[in-house]
């Protein structure tokens, strides 16, 4: 009962952090210590739309933007005891969940290979904690959801 208190919270920090990990800068990179770029997620999959990587843009738009608002909203509803959200939650939630620290890896992949190659230097900004911390809050909401229901 009184993990039914915390699901609501959980949610709100997940979303919130969701919102200013799509947002805020994941990485500050830096080339020839001259240029300088701070993109955001959203920022990032623009540039690959009008640099002409619509393919790309669309795949890191759909795992990492879609797909974890698509969960956070599904479990918002379930949550708030709708039926439908339930079943679905129940259903895809398995689906959901392996894809949610995906986008997170690819750009801890990139921030690497950047370090790595020699050409630029690459920093964790804090768009990527936030967006680290709404994959993993939204699986421990998921998870007391899934268990209050199973419970109940």
């Amino acid at each position: 009962m009184t993990m039914r208190l915390f699901i609501p919270f959980f949610l709100f920090l997940a979303t919130f952090s969701l919102a200013l990990g799509l947002s805020m800068p994941l990485m500050n990179v830096s080339r020839l210590y001259f240029f300088d770029d701070n993109p955001s997620l959203l920022g990032i999959i623009g540039s690959l739309w009008t640099g002409g990587d619509w393919l790309l843009a669309l795949i890191v738009a759909l795992f990492s933007v879609i797909l974890p608002i698509t969960k956070l909203a599904v479990a918002h509803l379930a949550a708030a005891q709708v039926a439908a959200a339930r079943h679905i939650l129940h259903r895809w939630i398995g689906i959901l969940s392996k894809w949610s620290m995906l986008d997170v890896l690819l750009v801890a992949l990139v921030i690497f290979g950047a370090k790595t190659s020699g050409l630029a230097t690459a920093i964790a900004q804090p768009g990527l904690w936030f967006f680290t911390a709404s994959a993993i809050l939204s699986a421990v909401a998921t998870h007391f959801i899934v268990r209050q229901e199973t419970t109940a």
